[in-house]
């Protein structure tokens, strides 16, 4: 049953992008792993670095920019996503990250090529925090405020690592929106 949640989580993540990017990858981590996706599948260089790595695969892969999405996010809605990548394409960032009431969330969030070189000293030198480049580097904070445009900001980062958590997504997008120009994420039953 796990893994049944977790394909779903996948194939939602990968939904919810393709409304947001016309270049939609997967991040295997070491192994390729997805294939039957359709989509490219992006290695991790070296295994069990964490998802550091895994941003350092995604921008060697592609010579434009990365926008993240982490499949334990399930209620991540696509127009925040486009809301990333846009302020990004403005060019007053190299990264630009939600920043819920928990701190800053580094997966679902965008990259410019420009981080490149700063991911992959840390890498590198083992430093594998996902904000360790961040000094090197100008970051866009969207902050709680800005966030609220999108969906609760405590709700939109629900964390799905469990079959409980699962139901708790689920339980939530079941919901009715606040008003008529609400947008949030709908995942599926099964």
């Amino acid at each position: 049953a796990s893994d049944v949640y977790k394909r779903q989580l996948l194939g939602h993540a990968v939904a919810r992008l393709e409304l947001a990017t016309d270049d939609v990858r997967i991040l295997s981590g070491a192994d390729p792993r997805h294939s039957e996706r359709g989509l490219p599948i992006v290695v991790d260089a070296a295994p069990d670095l964490g998802p550091l790595a895994g941003l350092l695969a995604a921008l060697e892969s592609t010579p434009g920019p990365a926008l993240l999405l982490g499949v334990d996010l399930p209620l991540i809605p696509s127009p925040l996503l486009t809301h990333l990548a846009t302020v990004l394409r403005e060019g007053e960032a190299d990264a630009v990250v939600p920043v819920s009431n928990r701190g800053p969330e580094p997966l679902c969030a965008a990259y410019a090529p420009t981080c490149l070189d700063p991911v992959r000293r840390r890498v590198t030198r083992a430093d594998l925090k996902m904000t360790s480049f961040w000094p090197d580097v100008r970051i866009r904070e969207i902050g709680p405020d800005e966030l609220s445009a999108f969906g609760d900001p405590d709700e939109l980062f629900l964390n799905v690592n469990t079959p409980v958590d699962y139901e708790r997504a689920l339980s939530l997008t079941r919901r009715p929106p606040l008003d008529s120009v609400s947008s949030h994420a709908t995942l599926p039953d099964n």
